[in-house]
């Protein structure tokens, strides 16, 4: 099972134009807002024509500008889950989610809707309609609709941005339990970071319509290429940066010299870390700067349940409250066993944590 993309496509802001290929891991799509993403969704499934390329499902062509093939979207065999459901109203759950079954027979069709009943969890609602679920019952009702006709790719538009975080929860299970048996091309649009890690397995990063960058989720998240992509994927800590003949790295903005283990292959521009991976030390070791350790103010906090995101300074104290270095993120636990000790408080910025990017 493999999908091949190749699209172009000139809108109003910008110029889409996203090659990738996608098989049986499932995809996620990050990007802000206006990056293309639903647009090349809806590329893919026949919803829009792009201007240039070719869209090649399982060595069916869908799509191919050159010898003008244009699969219509309801013979591409793709099913899609919207954002906002587009469930029919008029229809009950059980009709909604056998609308696209043709060519069965009854007992055929019975059989397939019933399995998806189950499967998604609707048991004792296949007789109501969409104003009578909740936004996980109407979510999961899409999901078995777009699983119906047994599709060759599945392609979800931001499916748990209208739900409420238990809800979300809920769902987000469900589409675990999808992608791990469905097996095929599955591509799901997100702007939350978190949900794109979980739920995919790959990542494809859209900037403007072009691709900032694609490929396993954990090694874009260790090591970004460029500091857009750092910036897309959740990352907070960003220093303009040079080389130095010693091999270590000098963060101009954060007034440091760091050493850090990534091979650095072309001149460096930025160093970034992320929040998380930021050390507080119990006790000062001597020799600290070879260690990237450096001395640290708390400039201010903030606080959600679990966590505590913390404004730090470094090497010296300004009356500036607004002025800082760091954003470090820790959990309530570890900060309740330093937050009383006197500052300066000591970071240590680990040369595995620290990345370089050429831009």
């Amino acid at each position: 099972m493999a999908l091949d993309v190749q699209i172009e496509k000139d809108l109003p802001d910008f110029h889409l134009h996203v090659t990738f290929d996608a098989s049986q891991a499932p995809l996620s799509i990050l990007g802000p807002s206006g990056a293309g993403k639903t647009m090349l969704l809806r590329c893919i499934a026949g919803l829009e024509q792009p201007d240039r390329g070719r869209v090649v499902l399982n060595d069916r062509v869908l799509f191919d500008s050159d010898k003008q093939i244009r699969v219509p979207a309801r013979d591409r065999r793709i099913g899609m889950v919207f954002q906002h459901y587009a469930l029919f109203p008029h229809l009950t759950v059980a009709e909604n989610i056998a609308f696209g079954l043709r060519g069965l027979s009854p007992k055929q069709r019975a059989a397939r809707l019933s399995g998806l009943i189950e499967r998604m969890h609707l048991a004792g609602l296949a007789e109501r309609y969409p104003r009578a679920l909740s936004g996980g019952e109407q979510q999961r009702t899409v999901l078995a609709r777009a699983l119906a006709i047994d599709p060759e790719a599945l392609l979800l538009d931001e499916p748990l941005s209208a739900l409420d975080t238990h809800l979300r929860s809920q769902v987000e299970m469900q589409l675990q339990e999808t992608f791990a048996s469905y097996r095929r091309p599955a591509l799901l649009v997100t702007h939350n970071i978190e949900e794109a890690y979980r739920l995919g397995e790959k990542l494809l990063v859209l900037s403007r319509g072009r691709t900032a960058a694609y490929g396993a989720k954990e090694e874009l998240f260790r090591h970004p290429p460029a500091r857009e992509v750092a910036q897309v994927t959740g990352c907070k800590n960003f220093s303009r940066a040079r080389m130095n003949v010693d091999g270590s790295v000098e963060a101009l903005d954060w007034g440091c010299r760091l050493r850090v283990s990534q091979t650095i292959s072309k001149p460096p521009a930025f160093v970034g870390i992320r929040a998380h991976y930021i050390d507080f030390l119990e006790s000062t070791p001597g020799n600290t700067a070879s260690q990237n350790v450096f001395p640290c103010w708390l400039v201010r906090a903030s606080e959600t349940p679990f966590r505590i995101t913390l404004y730090l300074r470094l090497h010296e104290p300004l009356a500036d409250e607004t002025a800082f270095d760091l954003q470090a993120e820790v959990y309530k636990e570890k900060w309740q066993r330093f937050r009383n000790q006197p500052c300066p408080w000591h970071v240590r910025l680990s040369p595995e944590s620290l990345f370089i990017m050429a831009e």
